[in-house]
Parts: structure tokens; C-alpha cells; sequence
């Protein structure tokens, strides 16, 4: 596997397990309609990341496609997130801006 493809596939997978951990704790917060939005961004987010990071692993010649939508979600579900001042919200939102960053390059 190319260190490109290394490098994205596991900020991929970190952004997915962020993003699920951001996803249920959002789900304990009182109020969950503010958190509506990065609830939605995050589960979207983190299934994009793990099919992102698969076909990565495949090899698939669809990846950097796949790649270029990540970055692209990752960036806003990042921003969701980073408007909450919950810790799950902004830890999510820098694994989401890392991942971002490393699918533009994967898909350059």
C-alpha cells in the first residue's frame, strides 16, 4: 500500500471513530435538537470515511473519487461540530479538518 493511501485510510478510520463517539454522545446531551445537524453529519460522515478507507485498501480505481466526497463532508461535518463547545463536538471536529486535509492530497 502507498504511504499516501496508508496515511488516509487510518485518518479515515480515526475520523470514523470520532465521529461515531461524537454521533452517541450527542445523543446524551439535553438539548438534542441544537445537536440535530452534527448528530446527522456525524453518522453520514463516518460511514463515507470507512467506504472511503476500504476502497483505498482495495486499490479500487474509484478511490480518489471517493476521496474527493470525503474530504468534502469531512469539512462540514468539522464545522458542524466545531460550532458546540462539547468536548466529544470539538475533538470530533479536528479528527474531521485532519481527514478532510488527507483526502485533498489522497485525491490531488
Amino acid at each position: 500500500m502507498s504511504g499516501n493511501y496508508k496515511e488516509c485510510i487510518e485518518a479515515c478510520y480515526v475520523c470514523a471513530a470520532y465521529c461515531d463517539n461524537c454521533a452517541a454522545s450527542c445523543l446524551k446531551e439535553k438539548d438534542i435538537d441544537m445537536m440535530r445537524d452534527c448528530i446527522r453529519l456525524d453518522m453520514q460522515c463516518a460511514n463515507l470515511c470507512r467506504l472511503a478507507a476500504q476502497f483505498m485498501a482495495l486499490g479500487s480505481d474509484h478511490a480518489a473519487e471517493l476521496c474527493k466526497l470525503c474530504a468534502t463532508l469531512c469539512q462540514q461535518c468539522g464545522d458542524e461540530c466545531g460550532k458546540h463547545k462539547h468536548d466529544h463536538c470539538q475533538e470530533c471536529a479536528k479528527a474531521c479538518h485532519r481527514c478532510a486535509e488527507a483526502c485533498r492530497n489522497m485525491a490531488a
